[in-house]
């Protein structure tokens, strides 16, 4: 619909102002050159200013036709913060030629906060020039306001603009008064899944810095492959996201780029995001390593590949906020071939490092000292246990996805001996896809480990499905067969413990349980390397450097016909030993015997 003072216009004319909502600029250019030759010709066929509104995502919102020497401009945001740029553009033209900002133009960029503010001089149906404006970092409580020189319309530069609208949003944030807080934004969530899914998805749009203010389940065996909901729900949303002022939408599932442009439009403004976009963007957060931060960038673009077409608001690298932070938010704007060579760079990257981390395993395995891997859901308290056991001190929060980096600390067991315990990342439902290619190398720490530690949150409600869920993942990487003990934490917070079968119940938080979970520890180590007891001859002293190189050897005595030793030594080592010495050299020991003498 076309605003402002339409009178005496011919309805043809007004129609065909209207065909100016079905352009869509994209998210690149500033003003396409066709566009303000219409304009031009527009405002010389009714001798009336005309002003668009753009979006970031290079949509028209508003046509506003004014008198000859002004136009009125109302306010609109399609951001919350009033604070913050408005994430909207004003390109307005001028009649008699002069392209050149007014006070007013200037005092209107400043109280409606737009992303910029232009002026198309037009003479004879044909634009002169544009001169464009955009706010700077304040200075005594006002903003100031940088100046373009007037710019030939036919060699407008396009990225410069873009580019000044960025500085503008970074600077105007910067140039906040000290002391105030950002404010968060307003989340909208939609689910076919359950309730429970939508509780899960709210924690994790509060660990991403999101305030929840509504919610919609629709129930659907399936997601309308256009707009996930359909189309009659889509318009409810819209209605109900604009009576709650939201700024984001988060849907439970993965979308398709189909559905996210549709959904953008349906929605008028309101950013659109889905469950792995919203996981990626905690990621991006809490990524501290070189490594994780590689590995973060490489979720992200492999999961924007095959969405590039479209760059809605989701997809701009303009937009702020929720799911366009970290490494890769700057690249959304890169075609495919570029994408892709990028990926292959980080992919060499991650290579590289996981080779470092290769080596320091091999200096591991050489110290003979077992690995013991923390996985489990996220936030069951595996960063608090590693806590516990080692006094690490690594941050536990209670917030989803708090450790993103692989943490290892040595442990010392009671009776004797010691292990490495390795923290993972958590894991969860719905877990990206892209996600857990970007994490192999981290999560490879689990896929080696001797023994796991399934961690379960006791307290949840959801221990029989989050323990699925974990089991599901490890099968996933290939650690399905790997020894484990089921751990039961929290049961500080319950009246009565659970009864899982073989479980230890532990409290990480208070240290109820510890010393059974350490014996429970050692028990299943001693497992998987068998005490023996074996005398070698003085003449295959090459056999004791084997013992002490690939087992833990525990006593070394020296007798006439050579060295008795104990040691903790794995079936691939005994039977290597029995090869050389016969297998009635080798005296099985109980597991008991090497503790007392430890």
């Amino acid at each position: 619909m076309i605003h402002g003072n339409k009178e005496g216009i011919r309805d043809s004319l007004l129609s065909q102002m209207e065909a100016l909502y079905d352009l869509d600029l994209g998210a690149e250019v500033f003003a396409p050159a066709e566009l303000l030759e219409v304009l031009a010709q527009f405002t010389s066929a009714i001798n009336r200013e005309i002003s668009i509104y753009v979006s970031r995502s290079g949509a028209i919102l508003d046509v506003t036709i004014g008198s000859l020497g002004s136009v009125e401009l109302k306010d609109m945001r399609l951001r919350r913060n009033a604070r913050r740029l408005s994430m909207v553009r004003c390109i307005h033209t001028h009649p008699g030629g002069n392209p050149q900002l007014s006070d007013v133009d200037i005092s209107s960029l400043r109280s409606m906060r737009f992303d910029a503010m232009a002026a198309v001089g037009v003479l004879s149906g044909r634009p002169t020039g544009m001169q464009a404006a955009f706010l700077g970092e304040a200075v005594g409580g006002v903003s100031k306001v940088n100046l373009t020189g007037v710019l030939p319309i036919n060699k407008l530069p396009q990225r410069m603009l873009m580019d000044a609208i960025a500085q503008a949003d970074r600077e105007v944030l910067i140039g906040e008064p000290a002391g105030t807080e950002e404010v968060k934004e307003r989340a909208y969530l939609v689910g076919l899944d359950s309730e429970r899914s939508l509780e899960e998805l709210a924690r994790l749009a509060d660990t991403a810095g999101a305030v929840v203010v509504g919610s919609m389940l629709q129930k659907k065996t399936r997601p309308d492959t256009a707009t996930y909901i359909g189309s009659g729900k889509a318009e409810e949303l819209s209605l109900d996201c604009q009576a709650k002022e939201a700024d984001i939408a988060i849907f439970d599932d993965e979308l398709s780029g189909v559905q996210i442009r549709n959904l953008e439009e349906l929605l008028r403004g309101v950013k659109v995001l889905d469950r792995t976009a919203l996981i990626l963007d905690i990621f991006a957060q809490r990524a501290q390593s070189r490594e994780g931060r590689l590995q973060v960038e490489l979720a992200q673009m492999a999961y924007q590949l095959p969405r590039l077409t479209g760059h809605g608001i989701a997809m701009s690298r303009l937009g702020g906020g929720i799911g366009t932070r970290g490494p890769g938010e700057t690249r959304l704007e890169l075609d495919r071939r570029r994408i892709r060579r990028r990926m292959s760079d980080l992919r060499r990257e991650i290579d590289e490092l996981s080779s470092q981390r290769e080596l320091r395993r091999s200096r591991r395995e050489k110290n003979k000292a077992p690995v013991v891997a923390l996985v489990g859901y996220t936030n069951a308290g595996k960063s608090t246990l590693l806590n516990t056991l080692s006094g690490a001190g690594v941050l536990a929060e209670d917030k989803l996805f708090a450790t993103l980096d692989p943490v290892v600390r040595t442990v010392k067991c009671p009776g004797g001996g010691e292990f490495l315990l390795v923290d993972t990342v958590g894991f969860i439902s719905k877990l990206p896809h892209a996600l857990v290619d970007a994490f192999r190398s981290t999560l490879e720490e689990a896929l080696l480990a001797d023994v796991l530690l399934i961690v379960s949150d006791g307290a949840s409600g959801e221990l029989e499905r989050q323990h699925d869920v974990v089991l599901e993942v490890l099968r996933s990487l290939g650690a399905g067969d790997k020894v484990k003990i089921d751990v039961i934490n929290k049961v500080d917070l319950l009246e009565e413990t659970p009864q899982w079968p073989g479980a230890v119940a532990v409290s990480a938080k208070t240290g109820e349980g510890m010393d059974e979970l350490l014996k429970e520890i050692h028990r299943k180590l001693h497992g998987i390397q068998k005490p023996i007891r074996v005398e070698i001859p003085y003449a295959q002293g090459g056999l004791i450097a084997l013992l002490h190189e690939e087992a833990s050897v525990t006593r070394e005595t020296y007798t006439d016909k050579g060295i008795e030793l104990e040691a903790l030594a794995s079936e691939e080592v005994v039977s290597r030993l029995a090869a050389k010495l016969g297998a009635g050299a080798i005296v099985p020991l109980e597991a008991d015997s090497l503790e007392r003498k430890d």
